[in-house]
């Protein structure tokens, strides 16, 4: 008997002295709180400096320090205005109230307003790896897919540029209309279904191009939500017809996004039709070939810094040449810039 005792306290000893190990959660949680820091760290350190960056003279004016109504800070009449004054021919009441909100807390102090811009990023950057999580539970993937998103160069202008704060809100409520709908697919109540109706509805009072987040949600339906598959897999249809009854009835599912879609749409090209009617119209062949050859171009964008400066090259030339549309082409102001670094 006393050996056993001697044989069980000596194993106790050696259990007692062995690392714990941390439990399967707490790891889990504990990496992703991880990625989470890294995300937020590579955006602020690749965006932080533009922070010390001055307003530039290109839409910065008319969208801050030109304008009396964005100056004024945050103000009934000012939102008033937001709701039904467009700038620059555009849409998007929220933008231009988040503009005045800048102005209220830091003035023309240029630093703020870039400085907002790159909280925003980061936030649109955190929620696109939470919601790819949630759908694929892919941690790593996930985590790799967000870092490129983060710090990818064509963000450069979205981030760096004040006037493009409309594409770094309406990334954030992009990316919160994709959580929310998550949400309800796991389960549906018309509660959360209206929540992913207002957020959706906020991003389209960012930046209309948001319009085509019914059809997003419609592709992530079909993967990785597997909509479609589970209905097959619960006996509700087999046939080739019947996966398309079921690609039908998530379409009306989405009936009333697509219909804040259809009028935020119809709004937008309303106003850019009254901003083309005084330009002088460009002969067909022209347009058609600005058409071709900016297909042919847009990868140059996605191209390193070996091959760009070759893109951007021939775009000058046809430019200077008359031959394609400047506002295309020149969009951003950096593009110059660029050009003349190189």
């Amino acid at each position: 008997m006393p050996a056993r005792h001697a044989i069980t306290n000596n194993r106790k000893r050696e259990q007692d002295q062995r690392p714990r190990e941390l439990p399967r959660g707490i790891h889990r949680r504990s990496i992703t709180v991880g990625i989470y820091l890294f995300l937020a760290g590579i955006s602020v350190a690749v965006f932080g400096q533009t922070s010390r960056y001055n307003f530039v003279n290109f839409d910065d004016d008319v969208y801050v320090y030109d304008s009396p109504a964005i100056q004024a800070g945050v103000t009934v009449k000012g939102i008033a205005l937001a709701f039904t004054t467009p700038e620059m021919h555009d849409w998007h009441p929220l933008t231009t109230i988040s503009h005045m909100l800048d102005c209220q807390l830091y003035g023309l102090n240029a630093g703020g307003h870039h400085a907002t811009n790159i909280v925003l990023h980061t936030i649109a950057v955190l929620l696109l790896f939470g919601v790819l999580r949630q759908m694929t539970g892919a941690v790593w993937k996930s985590a790799i897919v967000a870092a490129l998103f983060a710090i990818h160069p064509l963000h450069v202008e979205s981030v760096a540029w004040v006037s493009e704060r409309k594409d770094v809100l309406s990334a954030v409520f992009f990316m919160l209309t994709l959580c929310a709908y998550v949400c309800y697919v796991r389960a549906p109540s018309i509660g959360r279904y209206l929540i992913v109706a207002v957020i959706f509805a906020f991003g389209l009072m960012s930046k209309s191009m948001l319009v085509s987040t019914p059809i997003v949600l419609v592709f992530l339906d079909y993967w990785p939500l597997g909509r479609i598959q589970k209905s097959k897999a619960r006996g509700q249809e087999s046939k080739v017809s019947g996966q398309w009854s079921v690609v039908g009835g998530l379409l009306m599912e989405k009936i009333s996004l697509l219909i804040l879609a259809a009028g935020v749409g119809i709004v937008t090209f309303a106003l850019q039709k009254r901003t083309a009617g005084s330009i002088p119209p460009l002969p067909f062949f022209w347009r058609a070939e600005n058409a071709v050859m900016s297909y042919v171009l847009t990868p140059g964008k996605h191209c390193g810094r070996r091959a760009s400066p070759f893109f951007i090259l021939i775009q000058m030339i046809l430019w200077q040449r008359g031959r394609l549309s400047s506002r295309l082409h020149f969009s951003s102001p950096s593009l110059v810039r660029q050009f003349l670094a190189r």
